[in-house]
């Protein structure tokens, strides 16, 4: 009779141990699908950017695993992380790598900062591991949703630019195509003028402003016609050492009033390029005249070329910068920072439309208080040039 109640004893302690077991175990998964739907909660919501999404979700993990009190957790995504306070005094540590479109980005870590009891997997559970890589993979499903969103974002800025540039080109196109006519009888009438007999000296001399004046108008009709990629271009090989050269002399007396001095790193052996020379020229002029004009209490323009199979034209200044917004606008047409009446902001639109037509690309680097760089790229077309030189003023 005693041997039976022992026994009935340790049945009953062994079940009343079973039930603490599924009891923990229970509590546990549910800790773990708690965690789970809170992160589903937080990837759901379209109105949270992704650093505020990754900042809720560290917050979420260390109640879902089996020691919450001395848990911490670390997410980190390409070079930034998120953590909860106390991770650098880490114990144990239980990591999951973060894939975005297969490619490894960054991991999901989380850690006891104080020693405790051996479990499956060293001091962390099976499931722990199981549920650190369904956060990893949750993580990098988010990343890759915002990523393509920002995607779909950019294409959708850049298919409003070429349709806006679109409308702007076909504007210009007309403009110049209605101002050729009216501006090929002042000139001709003019031209014919100046060859009659006994023409009083002052007469000749207006004669001679009308027909300078409707020559530069009718360069400016080429610009726009440029622009709107609607004029052939003309051909022939272009030293860029010497373009320099050339139109900072038409400069000089400019950056001497502004107290801009100009430095010159430029290649000897420097290829040509096959271009229009005068709108070579218009592209380095505008990028020159933009730097000094950004330095209004003086600098240093630096103007370099270099270059092989590509040839490569830079101008930097020292001056004001752009912020981001402005950089990523700086090409746009009619998109100006100065005052009415002082810019178009047409500048450096037509460059960019010179240089891409020429088969080229121009880039913009900048920062607001540190000066601008801006950097031209032509294809070479094999022989060199030897007027290179380093100067300063």
């Amino acid at each position: 009779m005693r041997n039976g109640a022992s026994g009935e004893g340790r049945r009953d302690h062994e079940s009343a141990d079973g039930y603490a077991r599924t009891e923990w175990a229970l509590r546990e998964r549910v800790k773990e699908l708690t965690c789970l739907y809170g992160i589903a909660q937080v990837t759901e919501r379209a109105d949270v950017d992704l650093a505020t999404a990754l900042e809720r979700i560290v917050a979420l993990l260390p109640p879902a695993w089996q020691y919450p009190d001395v848990t911490d957790a670390r997410i980190s995504l390409d070079g930034r992380s998120w953590q909860t306070p106390g991770f650098a005094s880490a114990s144990a540590v239980q990591v999951a790598e973060i894939l975005v479109g297969g490619v490894p980005r960054g991991r999901v870590e989380v850690a006891y900062r104080e020693t405790c009891p051996p479990a499956d997997e060293g001091p962390f559970l099976r499931e722990e591991r199981a549920l650190i890589h369904e956060v990893a993979r949750q993580v990098g499903l988010l990343a890759e949703r915002q990523q393509a969103t920002q995607e779909e974002e950019r294409l959708r800025q850049q298919l409003w630019h070429v349709e806006r540039l679109g409308m702007i080109g076909q504007l210009a196109a007309g403009l110049a195509h209605e101002l050729n006519e009216p501006l090929g009888s002042i000139l001709g009438f003019a031209q014919l003028a100046q060859r009659s007999f006994g023409l009083p000296d002052q007469t000749g001399r207006d004669l001679g402003k009308v027909v300078r004046a409707a020559l530069h108008a009718r360069d400016i009709v080429r610009r726009l016609l440029v622009f709107a990629r609607q004029a052939p271009l003309g051909s022939e090989p272009v030293a860029l050492n010497e373009v320099v050269h050339e139109s900072l002399f038409l400069l000089e007396s400019r950056c001497r009033r502004a107290g801009v001095k100009i430095a010159l790193r430029l290649q000897p052996d420097l290829p040509v390029v096959l271009a229009d020379r005068s709108l070579i020229e218009q592209a380095f002029l505008s990028l020159a005249v933009n730097g000094i004009q950004a330095m209004p209490s003086g600098g240093r323009l630096t103007v370099s070329t270099e270059g092989s199979e590509q040839v490569q034209l830079a101008v930097e200044d020292t001056g004001e910068g752009m912020s981001r917004d402005v950089l990523r606008r700086c090409f746009d047409p009619f998109f100006t920072t100065k005052e009415i009446g002082q810019g178009s902001g047409m500048g450096l639109a037509v460059t960019h439309g010179i240089v891409t037509s020429l088969g080229g690309t121009i880039e913009a680097a900048s920062e607001s208080g540190r000066g601008s760089r801006f950097v031209i790229r032509l294809p070479a077309v094999g022989s060199k040039e030897t007027g290179g030189r380093d100067a300063a003023d």
